[in-house]
């Protein structure tokens, strides 16, 4: 990777279907800037700081976050090193949970906490109204409906210019795309955990992004191994592999790996730029039906 200089615009951009949003198709997520297991203030808030910064410098103009981390946060950070913001970058945050005292994840979906909290993202982060704001579901048998309306009521409102949906199932998609338009999933997907492969084309061909996290989450050690052995070859990391694999499997997928360093953010970006060889997509997409 030597030689080439370090820019998100090498990923390609993607424009969010129905919107004027355009994006770079390597993004950051904020995630990874709270304390330890997210929770709480970050061991070097100067260096968090310096992480958003440098994500903007890096071309980054899609950053994903939710007042639920920290939590409040990621929030409060992204505010104090960006604010006024870049007409350029687009926030995207996630609503339907929230931390406890104890640092507990409590998933809650009723319309009165929803409003409060895209209320309390647009506080915290010193906007007029979210560019995009993502249901978080917590398992297939939840209801998506009666949430999913009330996201259409707050974006009918101004609050929210666009929806987007997390950990859902193609029913709950569906069910909540019958209400309003949905714009992005983001879901658990990466190289070996591949059961939303299906979805993934079929929202490929609507145009719809979808945004997976956990990119390097689930491995076995042959599958670990597999993917360090196709990045030695390539001269890179597994990390960056891994990375480069979403980008080339859907021109679809918007990818937000987090991170609380300036140097692993510059080694995520460089998978931008990173064009796997035919020989070793065969190879990975191997890893992911031995999975």
């Amino acid at each position: 990777m030597s030689g080439i200089t370090l820019s998100a615009t090498a990923a390609g951009r993607f424009t969010f279907p129905g919107t004027d949003i355009s994006v770079n198709r390597m993004g950051y997520g904020a995630m990874q800037l709270a304390g330890p297991h997210v929770f709480g203030e970050p061991r070097d808030p100067d260096e968090a700081r310096a992480v958003l910064r440098e994500a903007l410098s890096l071309d980054i103009d899609h950053i994903d976050t939710s007042d639920f981390y920290g939590p409040h946060v990621t929030n409060r950070l992204i505010r104090e090193a960006l604010h006024p913001y870049p007409a350029a970058l687009t926030l995207v945050t996630k609503i339907g949970a929230w931390r406890n005292e104890t640092g507990e994840w409590i998933l809650r979906r009723d319309a009165d906490f929803l409003r409060r909290s895209v209320e309390d993202n647009l506080s915290r982060l010193g906007l007029d109204q979210m560019s995009i704001v993502n249901l978080r579901m917590g398992g297939p048998e939840d209801d998506i409906e009666t949430p999913m309306r009330a996201m259409r009521r707050m974006q009918e409102e101004g609050l929210l210019a666009h929806i987007g949906v997390s950990t859902v199932t193609e029913r709950q998609l569906a069910a909540a795309r019958d209400i309003a338009p949905v714009v992005c999933v983001q879901n658990h997907y990466n190289l070996v955990h591949r059961e939303d492969d299906a979805m993934i084309d079929a929202l490929a061909e609507e145009g719809i992004a979808y945004v997976p996290y956990f990119p390097l989450g689930g491995f076995t050690p042959f599958q670990a191994d597999g993917l360090s052995a196709v990045a030695q070859e390539a001269g890179t990391s597994p990390q960056s592999v891994a990375l480069a694999w979403l980008l080339q499997r859907s021109p679809n997928i918007l990818v937000i790996p987090g991170t609380s360093s300036r140097g692993h953010l510059r080694e995520n970006v460089a998978a931008a730029a990173l064009q796997l060889s035919e020989a070793h997509l065969a190879r990975l997409d191997a890893l992911g039906r031995k999975g």
